[in-house]
This record gives structure tokens, C-alpha cells and sequence, in this order.
């Protein structure tokens, strides 16, 4: 079972618990407190059994992702609200007469949440823009990685390392979606100045399609080559391309590099190294 599912299952029932000890005990003792605390360990316990719900639903594409973590975070959300407002009006306090005396946006200005509006404003935008969905590998401001939630406030982005970087909604700017188009990876190999290009020219059809038929997983065409791209000191360098996913970006240069190697070295061409030839007089 996953481990999400798992401890959200424990928290339902932990809530569930908790409501019933206060349900009773409210019964029993006549205090405000005991009756905010049942109506929150409710409220908490439907939340999680939503959440648990949305988390056991299988999507079929990012799009569906992005439309689940939105719910997910919207949820929360609107339990938090629930809470406070139902807390309140337990303690006796009037909210419908606070909320029209002060007026809606006077009390989000007066709690500082400018940036929070902006949040959720540009969250909706992007939702029915599409500019990027859950899964999809997006750089922003130099951080590359896959975006792991969308809520209504916040993004979540994990790169390679596991690292995850929390962005605020209205800070998602400049955005670089690399999921959308195939992308291209490049690689390079040198060989020494004597070998017989044309004849090794000749026989590197046939060693990308070996290749790409090994690792169709991997790569989406078969690898093509582009010519020398460069004359250097002691070698000279041929150029290689393949087509990929976006994901496979990095892994697929450095299958191209291992396979292009070990097949010209089964065509008798040995990459260059540097020497040092000593002459005794």
C-alpha cells in the first residue's frame, strides 16, 4: 500500500476517534471549547476521507493530475475556512455581522494577504490557460525538475536530486515547459586523424539502427549523424543527435556515448588519447 494512503488512512481514523471521545464528552461537560474541538475533529475527518478518495483515483493524463491536486489543495483549504468560521460562531461570536461590518476585502487586506489573492488569481489562470499540468518537466528561473502538486497557492517542482521547490503561484513566470515538444540529445565522439572516414561513414547507418533497436525505450528514432562538427588538435569530432522525451534528456546522451564506443571499437576505430612520445638522443 502506499505510504500517502497508508498514513492517511491513520489520520482518518486517529480524527474519527477524537470526534467520538468529544462527542460524548460534551455531554458531560458544558464548556465551548469541548464543542469546537468535536466540530473540528469532524470537519477534519470528512476532509481526510475526501482526500483519501482523491488519492486513490488513477488519472490517465497530466491534465487529470493537475485537476486532482487542485481539488486536493482547494479541500484544505476550504476546512481550514470551515473551522474558523464554525469555531467562531460556537463561541458566540456573529460572523455574517462581522463580514459585513468590516467588509470581505478589508479583512484580507487587513491580514496582509495582497500576495495571496495574486496567488490564487494567476493559479485559475493557469488552470484554464494549461500552461503546465502535474508530471510535466518545466524549468522556472533556472530550477528544472517535475512538477509534483498544483494547488491553489503554491506549485511544487522536484528535480533529480529529489530536491522540492515550493513556488508561489504569481511567481511562476517565464515559465519553460519542456514536456510539450521532443526533445533532442546530442553527443560526441572523436576519433584519431588516420582513420578512413568514408569507409566508417559508410558503416554508421547500420550501427544506429543496432542501437536504437536496443534502447526503444530510451530513444524515440534511431540516432543520426550529423558529420564532423570540429577538427581538434589530435582528433577529429563527429557529431551524433537522437530524439527523446524530455525525461530521458539526460539518460539518453550517455547511452548514445556507451553504445557509439563499444561499436566503433567493434569496427576497429579506437578513440584518441593523449600521448607523450620520449626521444633519447
Amino acid at each position: 500500500m502506499n505510504k500517502n494512503i497508508s498514513r492517511s488512512i491513520i489520520r482518518i481514523v486517529v480524527y474519527f476517534v477524537l470526534f467520538i471521545i468529544t462527542f460524548f464528552l460534551k455531554r458531560f461537560v458544558q464548556y465551548d471549547i469541548v464543542s469546537v474541538l468535536n466540530m473540528a475533529f469532524g470537519v477534519l475527518f470528512v476532509t481526510g476521507v475526501l482526500i483519501l478518495i482523491l488519492g486513490l483515483i488513477k488519472t490517465k493524463s497530466h491534465r487529470g493530475a493537475t485537476l486532482v491536486s487542485l481539488l486536493n489543495s482547494i479541500i484544505r483549504y476550504v476546512s481550514v475556512i470551515v473551522i474558523l468560521c464554525w469555531g467562531l460562531s460556537l463561541f458566540g461570536v456573529n460572523v455574517n455581522t462581522i463580514v459585513t461590518s468590516v467588509g470581505i476585502l478589508t479583512l484580507v487586506v487587513g491580514f496582509g494577504a495582497e500576495s495571496l489573492i495574486s496567488d490564487l488569481v494567476t493559479g485559475v489562470f493557469m488552470l484554464f490557460e494549461n500552461q503546465y499540468n502535474v508530471g510535466d518537466i518545466v524549468e522556472v528561473n533556472g530550477f528544472r525538475g517535475v512538477v509534483k502538486s498544483i494547488g491553489i497557492r503554491t506549485t511544487q517542482i522536484m528535480d533529480v536530486g529529489k530536491n522540492i521547490k515550493i513556488v508561489n503561484n504569481s511567481d511562476m513566470k517565464n515559465i519553460l515547459n519542456r514536456s510539450d515538444n521532443v526533445s533532442v540529445a546530442v553527443s560526441t565522439i572523436d576519433i584519431p586523424y588516420p582513420t578512413d572516414l568514408e569507409a566508417l561513414e559508410s558503416k554508421i547507418p547500420s550501427l544506429m539502427e543496432e542501437i536504437y533497436n536496443k534502447h526503444t525505450d530510451v530513444m524515440l528514432t534511431a540516432p543520426k549523424y550529423l558529420g564532423v562538427s570540429e577538427l581538434g588538435s589530435s582528433s577529429i569530432t563527429l557529431k551524433f543527435i537522437v530524439e527523446v522525451e524530455e525525461s530521458n534528456i539526460f539518460s539518453a546522451p550517455r547511452v548514445l556515448n556507451h553504445d557509439l564506443l563499444l561499436g566503433f571499437r567493434k569496427l576497429g576505430v579506437e578513440c584518441p588519447y593523449p600521448q607523450l612520445d620520449i626521444h633519447n638522443k
